[in-house]
């Protein structure tokens, strides 16, 4: 029996057996979207705990999917696991009050380094608005870059303000008229935003959110240490913050 057969059937019967096997096959799936996000917590989260959440959304996955939208599972499902997993982070709050205030700060340096040059600004121009070293500086984003994973992937209308970046299936059956329009518009923002990126950091971002390489993989198509590709993709992610909420780092 592939799996199309297994999908109907289950549809057909909500069978527990057969629940059971879809997850089985699907498991996989929450082991390669916890360790991507693993990759960017503290050593004190343990991928066990991130498993567990992630199988939970799993579950959800399989109860709520529906074979006629066109949708493959893959994408429905990742997109599920990853919430459920970014939700038990949030519960968790893993991250020292200090290094949320220094997140803030550091948004709102690169908000107003960006109001005066007219553009997304470089390390150095960051830096001097922060009245920081550049070293000091670029430890401070290694230290925030764990945070941007749940930040970059809050809830549409959460609390962060926006969707997932490389993967929103927004379930339009649950997002009346005014939703979907703001979803589009954050959507076609981040777009923009891309665009306007300097080349490195636009790699490091679409090799990441897009191509799905980890930043290990990212550091050696573009020759760079693992810790410089984390404080380009944290200083990129502090700048789509600083964007789409302004009113949140004033």
């Amino acid at each position: 029996m592939d799996n199309l057969e297994l999908w109907q059937n289950y549809r057909g019967s909500s069978d527990k057996a057969v629940r059971e096997k879809l997850l089985l096959i699907y498991l996989p799936l929450v082991k390669l979207v916890a360790g991507r996000i693993k990759q960017t917590l503290p050593q004190a989260v343990q991928l066990a705990d991130l498993e567990g959440a992630g199988v939970r959304g799993l579950i959800q996955s399989v109860e709520g999917f529906d074979l006629d939208r066109g949708v493959r599972f893959e994408s429905y499902a990742s997109t599920r696991i990853r919430g459920a997993i970014l939700d038990s982070l949030r519960e968790y709050d893993w991250l020292p009050r200090s290094i949320r205030a220094k997140s803030k700060q550091l948004e709102r340096a690169m908000e107003a380094c960006e109001a005066k040059l007219g553009r997304i600004p470089d390390d150095e121009e960051v830096a001097a608005e922060m009245d920081l070293p550049l070293e000091e500086y670029q430890e401070l984003l290694q230290k925030v870059g764990s945070l941007q994973i749940v930040s970059l992937d809050g809830e549409p209308g959460g609390a962060e303000g926006l969707g997932s970046f490389h993967e929103v299936i927004p379930d339009e059956d649950a997002q009346d008229p005014l939703e979907r329009i703001e979803h589009e518009e954050e959507k076609n923002l981040v777009i923009y935003w891309l665009q306007e990126l300097p080349e490195q950091m636009r790699r490091v971002m679409v090799l990441y959110y897009y191509e799905e390489l980890t930043l290990k993989e990212i550091g050696e198509v573009l020759s760079l240490s693992e810790s410089r590709i984390c404080q380009i993709h944290s200083a990129s992610i502090h700048s789509l913050r600083a964007r789409l909420n302004p009113e949140q780092v004033a």
